[in-house]
């Protein structure tokens, strides 16, 4: 059986052992299943697993970037890449948060829930755009590299790519260092992944048998409508993109990402599923590594469509349940708020919840309230969005690599591959 086959079998047999062992144990704490088995084995299995992607996460992006950045020789190509990178993303980004607010407000899932604000309330959201381009750049990057700051590893993966690729016959030693050194974290990357199987059954088997399907009867409508758009974008907008912006068959990229996505919705981490995506997106879909070394290490950190779709259904949602009337106006600064939050929250631990604070506030809606009414679905909800914004990264890269020609379209093309 191919690892794809054995990570669908360990999801479906985690779902189904997980729902078991909610619906027959309860959730009492003093029981012995959630406490050897749920708790105990699940979770640390689980915990084990995604923190072993996530040990690879900082290595992989330094050290590919730093290749990809000294292959591609010179700087005015390197602005081009860049350029066309950052623009798609933020394309799919509004494009996201557009279809999110106009489908809420057709739909009207949390119209009939009349509920009552207590107040405003606001949370900590200061993240202006000063700050945010400030701390893009790194005063120490030992010390990003230790945060897990991938802004500044970034920022500082291509000045050190660059300034290896300006310093000719003195820098040709340092950058087969990077090359053999990257074959190496490759090498760690293919050991951790045949272990996947059981790492995505204990996370999904934990999941279910923690939460159970029960705290989503008073919010079937709200949790439909923001999977349907993340479904929409996933499966219409990005291939849309793809075939009008590069010519390329779209069903082969998505027959080819479907594993990905479905280790990205196991681990609900963009971050921790990038070994995998940056795997598949070189070897499977012909991406050279030049492109795909910057472009979806950026893309894991700023790409953020799906948590956009969530906070465009959620602001709708909260603004229908509590009859707050938002606006044409408003609804257009929140469609800019949460696509420059997208870039400005990127190094931000529980990325969605910051920025949806963020956006409700700028609506004029209640905050602490209106993130308690949803956050019972959030967990589930953010593994259908990881799984969206890496399928983004993933289409945003295989168009930026056509334009600059660094795809090989015969291996994208490769039913085989």
């Amino acid at each position: 059986m191919s690892l794809t086959k054995k990570i669908l079998v360990a999801m479906v047999l985690g779902i189904v052992i997980g729902l078991l062992l909610n619906l027959f144990t309860g959730r009492e704490a003093d029981s012995w299943v959630q406490v050897y088995l749920v708790d105990g084995l699940f979770d640390t299995v689980g915990a084990v697993f995604v923190a072993s992607l996530k040990l690879l996460v900082v290595p992989l992006v330094f050290v590919s970037l730093v290749c990809g950045t000294a292959n591609l020789g010179n700087q005015s190509r390197m602005g081009g890449l860049a350029i066309k990178t950052i623009g798609l993303y933020l394309l799919t980004t509004a494009i996201a948060i557009t279809l999110a607010i106009s489908i809420a407000s057709l739909l009207g899932p949390g119209l009939g829930l009349n509920l009552e604000a207590s107040g405003s309330a606001s949370m900590d959201t200061d993240l202006s755009l000063k700050q945010t381009i400030i701390n893009i750049f790194p005063s120490n990057p030992v010390a990003a590299m230790a945060e897990g700051n991938m802004l500044q590893v970034i920022v500082f993966s291509v000045l050190l790519g660059v300034a290896i690729a300006k310093s000719g016959e003195q820098g040709a030693p340092v950058a087969s260092f990077f090359e053999n050194l990257n074959h190496v974290v490759l090498r760690m990357i293919m050991m951790l992944v045949q272990l996947a199987p059981y790492g995505v059954f204990c996370l999904l088997a934990k999941l279910f048998a923690s939460m159970g399907f029960g705290v989503f009867q008073d919010l079937l409508f709200y949790f439909f409508t923001v999977a349907g758009v993340l479904l929409l974008q996933a499966v219409v907008v990005y291939p849309s993109l793809l075939k009008l912006l590069s010519g390329l068959n779209p069903l082969i990229f998505l027959r080819k990402m479907y594993p990905v996505m479905v280790f990205g919705f196991s681990t609900a981490s963009s971050n921790a599923t990038l070994p995998v995506t940056m795997s598949t997106v070189e070897g499977k879909l012909g991406v050279d590594n030049k492109a795909a070394s910057f472009t979806l290490p950026l893309g894991a950190t700023i790409n953020m469509d799906g948590t956009s779709i969530m906070q465009g259904v959620a602001t709708v949602f909260i603004a229908q349940a509590y009859g707050i009337d938002v606006g044409i106006m408003g609804y257009l600064m929140v469609v800019l708020t949460a696509t420059l939050a997208s870039i400005g929250t990127a190094g931000v631990p529980g990325v969605g919840m910051v920025t949806l604070a963020m956006v409700l506030q700028q609506a004029g809606l209640p905050v602490e309230e209106g993130i308690a009414l949803i956050i019972g679905v959030d967990r589930l909800l953010d593994m259908i969005r990881t799984a969206v914004n890496i399928t983004g990264d993933a289409a945003v890269t295989t168009v930026v690599a056509k334009s600059e020609q660094l795809l090989d379209e015969e291996r994208y093309r490769d039913q085989a591959a």
